[in-house]
């Protein structure tokens, strides 16, 4: 065989799941890299294949990477292949893959079993149109971040995770998502495979009876699409979330996301809607957003702890803070109303 990197997909559990050509490749190529040769060692005394390895993984990547492009620039040729499934998918390969393309070095494929795919193809969800978004990071923080960003995506989301994170991930994904479908899929192929379609919120509580055993696929349902939203609606929208202690700034640009409507423009209309109440004008100063925080944080204070008699307070409590900012930026604010 020529100088050439062949990206070997292996099975994901079922020795059966091996293709004739897979079998071939490896038979004939000079050296494999594997992502853990203990395992593949195991696949190569299935089918009496004798060939040397090397070890290629995340933690040895970018040193033995170069080292493979040498001998394929030899003249050598290589199969990769990983644990399971096809390599270079949430694998290192992806990165030799590259070195191979940056070197001018040819690449072939030998399609194999795909967890990703096949957990999506058994899950009963949309299979129109879907995202792979393999492992989730651990850290609580970078996660629920990703899952934000992934709030509105409307295409089927398909993630890996390990046993010993699936309780903190399906929490999480409850807490950011809300509600939706899910499908957990899990020991694909192997002797003890398992399909849950279910939600999250009942996945949340079975996993907390039961203990995770095996890698999981879990694949999610997208968003709705959301009805499009009149501007008073949306305005109506932002207050909600105000009124529930989200920041006024993060709620306007949620809701401007959702809705096509500018924030500048909700900000806009939320103050002249809310000055005419609390008699200051501060519309088109650089103030607009800190006072609108200011009232809408008395608002809440109000509706939680006040009576009828705090609203005059309010008020003068607010157009003492609006002089104090005006001040310090060198704008005026106008007392435009007396509230009784």
């Amino acid at each position: 065989m020529s100088a050439t990197l062949y990206v070997v997909g292996t099975p994901i559990g079922n020795l059966e799941d091996m293709s004739v050509r897979a079998v071939r490749t490896l038979q004939q190529v000079d050296f494999i890299a594997a992502e853990d040769t203990r395992v593949s060692l195991k696949l190569l005394n299935h089918f009496e294949i004798k060939k040397p390895m090397v070890s290629y993984h995340e933690h040895n990547a970018r040193e033995v990477g170069p080292q493979i492009i040498r001998r394929l620039q030899n003249g050598e040729s290589c199969a990769i292949v990983t644990d399971a499934g096809m390599p270079c998918i949430s694998d290192p390969g992806e990165d030799l893959v590259r070195l191979c393309a940056e070197n001018g070095i040819d690449t072939k494929v030998i399609p194999g079993p795909s967890a990703a795919v096949s957990a999506l193809a058994l899950s009963g969800l949309d299979t129109g149109k879907f995202v792979f978004e393999g492992f989730l990071q651990p850290q609580a923080n970078t996660r629920r971040e990703r899952l934000e960003e992934l709030k509105l995506e409307r295409r089927t989301i398909i993630f890996y995770e390990a046993p010993h994170k699936l309780c903190d991930t399906l929490n999480a994904m409850y807490q950011v998502l809300g509600e939706r479908k899910i499908t957990l899929a899990r020991e694909l192929t192997k002797v003890y495979e398992e399909v849950i379609r279910t939600t999250l919120s009942q996945a949340v509580e079975l996993y907390t009876q039961r203990e995770p055993r095996g890698e999981f696929v879990l694949v999610v349902q997208g968003a709705k699409e959301e009805q499009k939203l009149d501007f008073a609606q949306a305005l109506a929208l932002v207050q909600a979330l105000v009124e529930r202690g989200e920041p006024l700034s993060k709620a306007a640009k949620d809701v401007a996301r959702q809705t096509g409507f500018k924030k500048g423009e909700i900000y806009r209309r939320l103050m002249e809607r809310d000055v005419a109440i609390y008699g200051l004008s501060v519309v088109g100063t650089s103030l607009e957003q800190s006072f609108m925080e200011l009232l809408y944080s008395m608002k809440r204070d109000f509706e939680q702890h006040g009576d009828a008699s705090m609203i005059v307070t309010m008020f003068d409590n607010a157009y003492e803070q609006a002089v104090r900012l005006a001040n310090n930026n060198s704008i005026s604010v106008q007392r435009m109303a007396t509230v009784e």
